[in-house]
């Protein structure tokens, strides 16, 4: 079973507008809700492709109970710390011809019991996994130490973990040398100190990464596709041409399309294929991190993986 850790839960709810501006009446010609929060995206995803999981993390109030149920209705196991305050509430709104922005609610406060408490299922559940996806933000009262120790204790079972977050979250967590981390180029700009520019820095960049940390690199680089750097080959991946109706949760399926590759043994090429054909039929559809299985699978075959190395 695949595990899900996600210490900041969250759920969106998505607006699309033709236009948007300050100072006025903005009318949503449709609307939709979908799943917030990375790996427990990835749980939502895996879900309706049929695959089992188990969701992990801190949850609250009305959000909290929706986002569950949601994840309950795609047969997804949840175990979720029950707390004072909401889940996050993300409001994403997507413009015909300005783009797409979010807003998104202050996060949980966590106590020391509940972290505590976290911990400890979250050690039950290890004994079950096949592979762990954590990361996303952290609650206040979360310490930035948090995914390290998380990953960690994955790690010392040999358990395959993939690693998603930003700022002093990442660069913690990636010093307990996770599987395979997802930086896009901000986030691996934070983790450099300096932002590489051209396609032969960010491949430098990324195996530069991988020989310190000891972990697999996929560089996701929006409209540009993403570098993935697994062992010792070296991948482009090119974008797919679909039409786009949201870009949340995108980088979602990638996560999920190899946590299924780590998690049934198969080569890491599958989990590539996996994880950005969900991303290009996810971006067709308007909720978070929702998609239509028969776009997913007319995909498939078409993601252009290209060998450098």
């Amino acid at each position: 079973m695949i595990v899900t850790l996600t210490p900041s839960t969250a759920i969106d709810y998505t607006l699309k507008t033709r236009s948007f501006e300050l100072n006025a009446t903005i009318r949503a010609d449709e609307c939709a809700w979908g799943m917030g929060g990375k790996p427990t995206d990835a749980a939502w995803i895996l879900g309706k492709l049929g695959v089992p999981s188990k969701a992990l993390g801190f949850a609250g109030g009305a959000n909290g109970r929706r986002m569950e149920a949601m994840l309950r209705e795609r047969g997804v196991e949840t175990d979720f710390i029950w707390t004072t305050g909401e889940t996050r509430l993300n409001i994403v709104v997507t413009c015909s011809d300005e783009g797409q922005s979010t807003f998104t609610s202050p996060g949980l406060s966590v106590s020391a019991d509940e972290l505590e408490d976290l911990y400890r299922r979250y050690r039950q559940a290890l004994e079950g996994a096949t592979c762990v996806v954590m990361g996303g933000t952290l609650p206040e009262g979360v310490p930035p130490e948090f995914y390290n120790q998380a990953i960690s204790m994955a790690r010392a079972l040999h358990l395959p973990v993939i690693f998603d977050s930003s700022g002093p979250a990442l660069i913690s967590g990636v010093k307990a040398r996770p599987t395979l981390i997802k930086p896009n180029l901000d986030e691996l700009t934070g983790l450099l100190g300096y932002r590489p520019e051209s396609p032969d820095e960010i491949r430098q960049a990324a195996a530069t990464l991988q020989a310190e940390y000891g972990c697999s690199v996929i560089v996701t680089l929006g409209q540009d596709g993403a570098l993935a750097c697994l062992g010792e080959r070296i991948y482009s991946i090119r974008p797919v041409q679909v039409p786009v109706a949201s870009a949340a949760g995108a980088g979602d399926g990638v996560l999920a399309g190899m946590a299924l590759a780590y998690s049934r043994g198969e080569p890491l090429e599958n989990g590539l294929r996996y994880g950005f054909a969900l991303a290009g039929a996810i971006v067709q559809t308007l909720p978070t991190a929702d998609f239509n299985l028969e776009d997913y699978e007319i995909l498939l075959p078409q993601i252009d993986i290209i060998l450098l190395k």
